[in-house]
């Protein structure tokens, strides 16, 4: 094995520990979704923001305020709302009657994780309040520019099913999100051991198990995750297929409006690395790349009207893309 690979594997081994100390205070509330909680933990080692998209009563506000709790960050939560103003989001500018002055009243974007919930209840233009905050990680307020602590993250929820009184996030706003994560309904195995967990009074204390440090530290092990040049080949071949599919000789020209984004490389390459990651392995493999590919373009195929009327889904397209294109 090469040897800067047996070095970060060690180091993946020693932060293992951790990773499974967060699990086991994450499935202390949440029960079952296990795809939901793999994500998050992904969207955190990379530095990610997340969507997390489902009918109510999945446990999606619940499972970001848990991974909150069990961080021990600083946690702000909005709840997005048709009245709400982006002073409300990221701060304004306050004056002083007694020396003729403003002063800066920041808002809950100042925070290390902040949940944005049920995101798509709010106009466009407090929607896009966030837009400085999730891509440059700062926030501007009057004339100054402050920056946001590290680490930051936004995780998003949104109800697909109740559409009146919602808004659709802007393209430019839902391509900043690294992961869009769907969630559905629990197994019945996993709904009856809900039942018997939250039907009693029963009060689960959630532990502080990782500190901002650790999570620094993760990161940066994360940057020594190898991933060969083949696999990003992979990569930028998924990627192309979705702009350019007649070239990979994928018929699907005509389903799709606009192909996702360089983001999506990036962060294709960034997510199957932290998946490799949490899988105690110091290189990303194509079957990273397969397991990610959904989450990550899922947001960012734009489908045609024509694909519409087929009832042909961007996750069709993207299953199809991976069903065809040849794996290294």
């Amino acid at each position: 094995m090469n040897p800067d690979i047996a070095r970060t594997t060690d180091m993946i081994g020693e932060q293992a520990k951790l990773i499974e100390n967060l699990r086991l205070e994450l499935s202390k509330v949440i029960v079952g979704q296990e795809k939901l909680l793999e994500r998050m933990l992904i969207a955190l080692i990379a530095g990610g923001h997340i969507l997390i998209e489902g009918v109510p009563g999945l446990a999606k506000t619940t499972a970001v305020k848990t991974m909150a709790e069990a961080l021990g960050l600083k946690f702000h939560r909005i709840s997005f709302t048709p009245d709400l103003l982006p002073a409300d989001v990221v701060g304004t500018m306050i004056y002083n009657p007694k020396d003729g002055t403003f002063s800066p009243k920041k808002g809950p974007v100042f925070t290390n994780l902040l949940l944005a919930d049920e995101i798509n209840r709010a106009p466009a233009k407090v929607q896009s309040a966030l837009l400085e905050a999730m891509q440059e990680h700062q926030v501007t307020i009057g004339d100054n520019t402050y920056k946001l602590e590290k680490p930051f993250l936004v995780m998003a929820t949104q109800n697909p099913i109740e559409q009146e009184g919602t808004y659709p996030l802007p393209e430019a706003q839902v391509d900043r999100f690294m992961l869009k994560c769907r969630i559905v309904h629990p197994s019945r195995d996993d709904e009856r051991r809900i039942m018997n967990r939250f039907t009693r009074k029963n009060d689960i204390k959630v532990n502080n198990v990782i500190t901002a440090d650790q999570i620094h530290a993760m990161r940066n092990i994360l940057d020594q995750v190898y991933c060969d040049e083949k696999v990003g080949d992979y990569i930028l071949d998924i990627v192309f297929a979705t702009r350019e599919p007649k070239k990979y000789k994928l018929d699907i020209e005509h389903q799709i409006e606009y192909g996702a984004s360089p983001r999506a490389t990036l962060y294709l390459n960034l997510a199957a690395r932290a998946n490799a990651m949490l899988h105690g392995r110091a290189y990303a493999t194509p079957q990273d790349v397969k397991e990610i590919a959904h989450d990550v373009l899922r947001h960012r195929i734009i489908i045609t009207y024509e694909a519409e009327a087929e009832e042909v889904t961007s996750e069709d397209i993207i299953t199809k893309i991976l069903n065809e294109i040849p794996v290294p």
